[in-house]
């Protein structure tokens, strides 16, 4: 039953603590409305040239897809590599079919041209 507390103290922490940073960021946050100048996007305090609001190109979204996917597999090498000694053939197997098929996912995005800057 020990790990079970372990568990519920950990949820119980990180909801308190994220409940309790918005809290002091409302707190601490100027809420008045100030001058007209106030609410203005600026970009390195200068005005900014164009339309504010335009949109992002669509292969930004992919380039960071791609790099959230990479990163998280040097993660699992990294977790793999400290217990490898302890793995044998299986575990090697295992981590050559994990990486041969995001391997395969890299090459699928570079077929299709995912990865050519426009």
């Amino acid at each position: 039953m020990t790990p079970l507390w372990y568990v519920l103290g950990f949820a119980f922490a990180g909801v308190s603590f994220v409940f309790l940073t918005i809290g002091l960021s409302w707190l601490l946050s100027h809420r008045t409305k100030g001058d007209r100048h106030k609410g203005l996007p600026y970009e390195s305090g200068i005005d900014t040239f164009g339309d504010t609001w335009g949109r992002f190109g669509l292969s930004f979204y992919i380039y960071a897809l791609l790099f959230v996917a990479f990163d998280i597999e040097v993660i699992f090498i990294l977790l793999w590599a400290l217990v490898f000694g302890d793995l044998l053939l299986g575990g090697f197997v295992a981590m050559l079919l994990f990486v041969g098929i995001l391997e395969l996912g890299l090459g699928y995005a570079w077929r299709k041209g995912v990865l050519t800057w426009k």
